[in-house]
């Protein structure tokens, strides 16, 4: 069976053929860094962590480069250093941001048991290219010089007589549309309402770089050629994969296809885009006014990254997903179960029908019942499915240990208490084993009674 994406650009499911398959080639849209990554955040994180084991799966793991950037230059990174350093000088200020919450997001990521990219380049150590594809865009008559200013005008992508693509294909908008549908910058230098920044003047002591085009005053990049130039050093001028989250299509991805596509006279930047899902909380739109705005780190301090990783897989990724507390009690029992059964086994290959559900567009819902369908009759296929998926990331004791100190359960004392419990029982003494058993439950203890004797988890 052949593995199909649902590509955005042409709407449609395609079989994925790779430029080389001996060099698979993916980018996806990575942090910016500047506060802690909420629980939409870790969609992309996870959605295309499944999309890399799968690559690796089917090409080898030294034939897939995964490229996913960190963006540590931004207003808001720059808002929120002078907020939380007001005594420093706003560059040092910015980089005590940047480098505690690139800390912050990678020990979350870690926790979600997706995989650290083949590279993570930051925006910071590729101005260098930022300026070279600027260059190279005013030298095509795509982008212009204003006040300092560089910016790119759709108008003159859409106007060549070229294999450009047209400006709006990837989010299927004509320039009208977008303008009336989008917050347009407006400013007297621009030419036309739909011309986006590719370089700005630096105000007073933020970070700042020696300026393209024959700007003589210092600047800074804006968002989209960040992306355009790291996804060029690293993949190349055309690769495979481009993903990220629904919200980034446009103006974001929209204006990456321009910048790359004009500065390389090329069709395509990429030969598939994949967008994953909006997230909702409880039926709600995810928002600080509304106080349902969750953070991974938040969320760790209560369940198993892989707990999750599962709720998120539940639903397939291109479609919206409620996050709920029912949902994610529900995968910590499903991982409580495949912990136990498959967690110490060792591993076979990865099942057929898993394997043919992610090759399926990454139909994980379909995925996780098929995991459910190994469960009675192939364990180590369970096992090696899951460990493709990211699970069994430790032992069956390491799982059962983490839970009982996260929840600050004495299992010697679980132990104790169902022993004097089977003791009541066999003396019939059923008052006594009632009481014991409502004193766990309290505790947060559920226990299970069966011909082979008691047992016990934590109730969730």
């Amino acid at each position: 069976m052949e593995l199909r994406l649902h590509d955005t650009l042409t709407r449609e499911k395609r079989t994925f053929v790779p430029l080389d398959p001996n060099n698979v080639r993916m980018y996806v849209c990575g942090p910016t860094v500047y506060d802690f990554a909420h629980i939409g955040n870790a969609r992309p994180v996870i959605v295309f962590d499944v999309l890399f084991r799968l690559l690796r799966h089917l090409y080898g793991e030294a034939h897939v480069k995964y490229v996913r950037n960190i963006t540590d230059v931004d207003d808001k990174i720059n808002d929120r250093a002078a907020r939380d350093f007001p005594g420093l000088p706003l560059n040092e200020a910015i980089r005590k941001v940047t480098e505690q919450t690139g800390k912050q997001f990678h020990a979350d990521v870690d926790a979600l048991g997706a995989l650290r990219p083949t590279v993570e380049p930051r925006a910071t150590e590729h101005i260098g290219e930022m300026r070279e594809l600027i260059e190279k865009l005013v030298a095509g008559g795509f982008a212009y010089v204003a006040e300092d200013h560089v910016l790119f005008s759709p108008q003159a992508m859409n106007a060549a007589n070229s294999v450009l693509p047209r400006y709006g294909a990837l989010s299927n908008r004509s320039l009208d549309e977008m303008v009336a549908g989008a917050r347009v910058d407006v400013a007297p230098y621009k030419k036309g309402n739909t011309d986006f920044v590719l370089w700005k003047p630096s105000k007073p002591g933020e970070p700042s770089w020696p300026s393209p085009a024959g700007i003589k005053a210092e600047g800074r990049p804006g968002w989209h050629i960040e992306c355009s130039a790291m996804a060029w050093k690293h993949l190349g001028e055309h690769f495979d994969i481009h993903g990220g989250g629904i919200d980034l299509v446009f103006p974001h991805h929209e204006n990456e296809v321009a910048q790359s596509c004009c500065a390389f006279h090329q069709e395509r930047m990429a030969n598939y885009w994949m967008h994953n899902g909006f997230l909702q909380v409880e039926s709600e739109k995810m928002s600080k006014s509304l106080g349902n705005f969750i953070t991974i780190h938040e969320l760790l301090a209560e369940w198993p990254g892989e707990v999750l990783r599962l709720n998120m897989l539940k639903t397939q990724y291109r479609s919206p997903i409620d996050w709920t507390v029912k949902s994610l009690e529900e995968s910590a029992k499903t991982l409580d179960d495949w912990y136990r059964v498959a967690a110490d086994v060792a591993p076979g290959k990865p099942a057929a029908s898993v394997v043919e559900s992610l090759l399926d567009d990454l139909n994980t819902p379909q995925a996780i019942a098929a995991l459910h369908g190994l469960r009675g009759n192939d364990i180590a296929g369970l096992a090696g499915s899951l460990r493709l998926l990211g699970f069994l990331s430790e032992s069956a004791a390491q799982w059962e240990s983490r839970k009982q100190q996260a929840s600050g359960i004495d299992a010697k004392e679980v132990e104790r208490l169902i022993a004097e419990r089977t003791a009541a029982r066999s003396r019939k003494d059923f008052k006594e084993s009632d009481r014991i058993r409502d004193l766990l439950a309290t505790m947060g203890v559920a226990i299970k009674d069966s011909k082979e004797g008691t047992t016990w988890e934590i109730a969730r």
